[in-house]
């Protein structure tokens, strides 16, 4: 994917002009509808977004690739599952997710949403204790 590569969207009746939106805009909007989805630990990014997140950016895109191609737009989300959801359950309210978050917002169809559990997150004792001693 270049940086500089637009998708256009369908011209509207208005005659004002062409609306472009960036792939990353995309990347974007599909990663906050997958951290919506309960069951979603995290969101796998590579080094330099980790370098960037430690740095105090928060990256929205992290973990969410975007591909513009002829035969249209594929996006593929790279997760970090919570121990004990069930995965085929919470990968197809992911791809629910951003169909819906995408249509609303850019009335983009998409191709494919692939979804790549990476890992497992897995809650520490500690916490669990916290949780439970808050409830009480």
């Amino acid at each position: 994917m270049e940086d500089h590569q637009l998708l256009e969207l369908d011209e509207q009746k208005s005659g004002l002009g062409k609306v472009e939106i960036s792939p990353e805009v995309i990347e974007v909007i599909a990663g906050i509808a997958t951290q919506e989805v309960e069951g979603v630990a995290a969101l796998r990014g590579n080094f330099a977004t980790d370098v960037a997140e430690r740095l105090g950016r928060k990256n929205h895109g992290k973990g969410v690739k975007v591909e513009l191609d002829e035969d249209g737009i594929v996006v593929d989300v790279s997760i970090i599952i919570t121990y004990g959801a069930a995965v085929p359950e919470v990968a197809n309210l992911i791809q629910l997710n951003i169909q819906q978050a995408l249509e609303t917002m850019t009335a983009i169809q998409l191709n494919e949403i692939n979804v790549h559990v990476v890992g497992v997150y897995f809650e520490s004792a500690e916490t669990n204790v916290e949780n439970e001693m808050e409830q009480a």
